[in-house]
């Protein structure tokens, strides 16, 4: 590895911000200053800066990648019946993710804390009774409000409105289905349009995360410094319930699907896909891995290219497994530590399935690149009426997550090929090499 910082790959940079992050919070303290400047109120304002990136991007993020989506999926006609069952495969074991993610996090409580820990942490928040009044009063009868959301009056409003994301999703979807209904000029407008504003914000993403560690660092930093190392103690429980539901999701759950609906040894499937698992950790991207995924998919396991192509590109944008897992288990934890000093907080039935709903929803908006999850979990907080800077406390662990549920990503896209191309009629597959 070269010796120049600014050099080397993502995942180094954003461990050299978390280890100078852990030496910052041991060697500051509240009024530790530099050339006059307050370091701690200097780290609150770039992580603020880094947050408002992250939200700046959430609306034209998942409109471009749910309507390139949808045109992806309707854009052939004879695929018409794949397409169906490429998006009940994906909805079906996103939601089984979500669920694992849903059952672990309420059984292990990582984010019960004693109760001087969880204050602190709370303090930090501004204006954190705001918050709190915001949620308070919530019951049964807003599964209903959901609904109501998910069609908005006005699409432009609900777009500058961050609690009503599930309405801009759902006209993405809309949007996106009947572009491939149009005439054919027309519609290949439309494609190369969204096409390249899909290109364009995965390359803004891209500027924004490559800033992440400076942003890891300033929003860090100040946690440490204000309530010290203890902090670790409870993201390290958050961080084994996340890895938990993953491996159970990536050892259980889907080598069932690939056993009892797929027909296949999932044995022979791990062994396929061991290169593109690799990459996948490696890399943090399911976009990344991509060509690595289709050559094992189609030469390892024996899927045509008819099947591969269409299932896999569309999967590396919006199946997203281990990320829709992740997303609920994080809104979850934090939300925990309010329920420890405020009695009238709680996270009801209905927010519970909101937290659900938005994951699943979400994480078909989320591309395929390291770390954009965290805009997704902004989504889902501003939603619930959470503290968006709570973010960082996750982002001490986040790199490592972030190639786990990758290679979660992956592997469920490859199974998804398996599967979909079996029931296509499709035989002789994991050929010997």
């Amino acid at each position: 590895m070269q010796w120049n910082p600014v050099k080397w790959k993502l995942h180094w940079q954003i461990l050299a911000a978390l280890i100078l992050a852990g030496l910052a919070g041991m060697m500051w303290d509240q009024e530790t200053t530099f050339l006059g400047l307050n370091l701690v109120a200097a780290c609150r304002f770039v992580g603020q800066l880094f947050l408002n990136a992250l939200r700046m991007i959430v609306v034209p993020l998942i409109v471009s990648t749910i309507v390139s989506g949808m045109i992806g999926l309707g854009s052939e006609r004879n695929f018409g019946r794949m397409g169906l069952k490429t998006l009940v495969y994906y909805t079906v074991t996103g939601l089984l993710a979500i669920l694992v993610g849903l059952l672990l996090v309420n059984v292990i409580q990582p984010g019960t804390v004693d109760v001087a820990t969880a204050q602190r942490m709370i303090d930090q928040a501004e204006d954190p009774q705001a918050i709190l009044s915001a949620v308070e009063g919530r019951s049964g009868t807003d599964i209903v409000e959901i609904f109501i959301r998910l069609i908005p009056s006005n699409v432009i409003l609900a777009a500058t409105d961050e609690g009503n994301l599930l309405g801009v999703i759902f006209f993405s979807l809309l949007f996106g289905f009947f572009i491939t209904r149009l005439p054919e000029r027309p519609r290949r407008f439309q494609v190369d349009f969204w096409n390249s504003a899909m290109e364009v914000m995965m390359r803004m993403a891209d500027f924004i995360i490559a800033f992440a560690p400076i942003g890891v660092f300033a929003l860090v930093t100040p946690k440490l410094v204000t309530f010290g190392y203890e902090l670790l103690a409870a993201v390290s429980l958050f961080f084994l319930t996340v890895m938990a539901g993953l491996l159970f999701h990536f050892l259980v759950t889907l080598p069932l699907i690939l056993f009892i609906v797929g027909r296949v040894n999932p044995l022979k499937h791990f062994s396929a896909m061991a290169s593109a698992l690799l990459t996948a950790f490696s890399t943090a991207s399911s976009v990344s891995t991509l060509p690595v995924t289709l050559d094992c998919v189609e030469d390892n396991a024996g899927v045509s290219n008819r099947v591969a192509s269409f299932t896999l590109p569309l999967g590396a944008t919006v199946n997203m497994d281990g990320t829709a897992l992740y997303e609920c288990v994080v809104v979850i934890f934090i939300a925990q530590f309010y329920a420890v000093t405020d009695p009238n907080f709680s996270m009801t039935f209905a927010t519970q399935f909101s937290v659900v709903l938005m994951a699943l929803l979400t994480s078909v908006g989320v591309a395929g690149i390291p770390s954009a999850s965290l805009v997704a979990i902004a989504v889902i907080l501003g939603a619930v009426g959470l503290p968006l800077e709570y973010i960082g406390i996750v982002l001490v662990v986040d790199r490592i997550l972030d190639m786990c549920r990758t290679a979660v990503n992956v592997f469920s896209d490859s199974v998804g090929a398996v599967v979909i191309g079996r029931s296509e009629g499709e035989e002789n597959y994991y050929p010997a090499r």
